[in-house]
């Protein structure tokens, strides 16, 4: 009798609470229910850091988590439909390239919540868009890179000219200019998100015409810039460990203050249809510029000192690095 107590005393709690009208979850509140549908493999820096920050809220025991990686566009609609119809309260993912796609099947299921990767604006009621706004952290980047050429060279190796990948180019570019105005840049887009053979293939094509540091919005680049001898700059993560004669410095992509947001909001039944691109910024701690590591005593002093008073009028709102959206060019 005195094993079951307890037992007794659950079950008449839970009768009372049901009585009441009082929903269960006052005892003990069941983890929210998260999918995230990828076009590109987990290890794909963009992704990958959505997904780390799922991960993250997964081990904290808030969320129960299931992901598909390698969705191919045609299929997303239908990945999308299956995680909407088996329950799940949110779900993550990239619709740049199958927005109308995405949209149709938010519209569907009204009362499943969207936070995706778009270049487009948020659809009420209930889907949310994000982008990396990590142009703050890219400019930085830019100006270590102009201090350290020595050629005044740069290579510059995208995935598509759409603006998610424009802007953080030309943040760099500035940044760049900022500390050296002679610098002139070649720019390459390989039209592939995950491509590191292509993206390798036109590094080299940089560094055979002069280049000395090469800027790896993709992955491929810093292996290029290995085999070459030169210098890279990382984009969203941090890849100093596998190349520490290499990567300079990164510009990374925090994912954390945007998706624990989505996930508090969703629990709290106040999740709508909003922005999230400002929660990638610096003040946000969405983005920052990496440590420079391996580099620190390598980069001159002077150019270490700018870039430092430049992050704190950033960090301060004294100085604002321009969304430019436009397709960067090389220079003529």
């Amino acid at each position: 009798m005195i094993r079951r107590r307890p037992l007794v005393l659950g079950a008449a709690a839970a009768a009372a609470t049901l009585a009441l009208g009082l929903p269960q979850f006052a005892f003990a509140q069941a983890k929210l229910k998260v999918a995230a549908v990828y076009t590109v493999p987990f290890e794909q820096q963009w992704v990958g850091r959505i997904h780390k920050a799922l991960k993250a809220a997964e081990a904290r025991g808030e969320i129960e988590y299931k992901a598909t990686e390698n969705v191919a566009n045609a299929d997303y609609e239908r990945v999308l439909r299956e995680y909407a119809t088996a329950g799940n309260q949110l779900i993550v993912g990239e619709a740049f390239a199958v927005e109308a796609a995405a949209r149709k099947v938010a519209k569907d299921f009204p009362k499943t919540m969207f936070l995706m990767g778009s270049s487009g604006k948020p659809q009420a009621p209930n889907f949310s868009v994000f982008d990396n706004y990590i142009q703050e952290p890219a400019y930085l980047t830019g100006m270590i890179a102009g201090g350290m050429t020595k050629s005044n060279k740069i290579g510059m190796v995208g995935g598509f000219p759409i603006p998610e990948v424009n802007r953080l180019m030309n943040a760099f570019m500035a940044g760049a200019k900022e500390v050296n105005p002679k610098v002139e840049f070649s720019v390459s887009f390989i039209n592939s998100w995950f491509d590191p053979p292509k993206a390798k293939e036109a590094a080299f094509a940089m560094v055979d015409k002069g280049a000395d540091i090469l800027y790896a919005e993709r992955f491929g680049v810093s292996d290029a810039a290995k085999e070459r001898k030169v210098l890279a700059i990382g984009n969203v993560i941090n890849t100093q460990d596998k190349y520490p004669d290499t990567v300079v410095a990164s510009a990374l992509w925090n994912m954390e203050p945007s998706i624990d947001r989505a996930l508090k909001l969703v629990k709290d039944g106040q999740f709508k249809a909003e922005d999230y691109g400002i929660y990638s910024m610096m003040k946000y701690k969405g983005s920052e510029l990496a440590p420079l590591g391996t580099f620190e005593k390598k980069v001159p002093a002077d150019i270490v000192a700018k870039v430092k008073a430049r992050e704190a009028e950033i960090l301060g709102g004294k100085f604002t690095v321009k969304v430019d959206d436009g397709q960067p060019k090389s220079s003529k």
